[in-house]
């Protein structure tokens, strides 16, 4: 869990069961999960604007190495104005509660 601003966000996966106490469920990815049904995900949002770029996740690969020029990258990309309003958009629904 990280709390920040007042307000406290649960990470879990879209894959695990929802449970009464998750609060607002919010997918940020993205792709819509492989397999898995908007039924099943049982998410209120999707903020696919928050989530890496396609090509910024393919780039990064997951290597070390490249977690800086990530971050940078990542950051610049949240500082366009899509992602300031998707930004603006979670921090709403985290405000309303968990």
């Amino acid at each position: 869990m990280v709390a920040n601003h007042g307000f406290t966000v649960a990470i879990k996966r879209v894959y695990d069961q929802p449970e009464p106490g998750d609060g607002t469920r919010i997918l940020v990815d993205r792709l819509w999960p492989r397999g898995l049904s908007k039924e099943r995900a049982k998410v209120d949002a999707w903020l696919k604007e928050v989530a890496p770029s396609n090509d910024l996740r393919k780039w990064f690969g997951h290597d070390p190495e490249k977690f800086a020029e990530f971050r940078r990258r990542y950051e610049a990309e949240l500082a366009s104005e899509s992602g300031q309003e998707a930004l603006a958009r979670l921090r709403d629904l985290a405000r309303q509660g968990r």
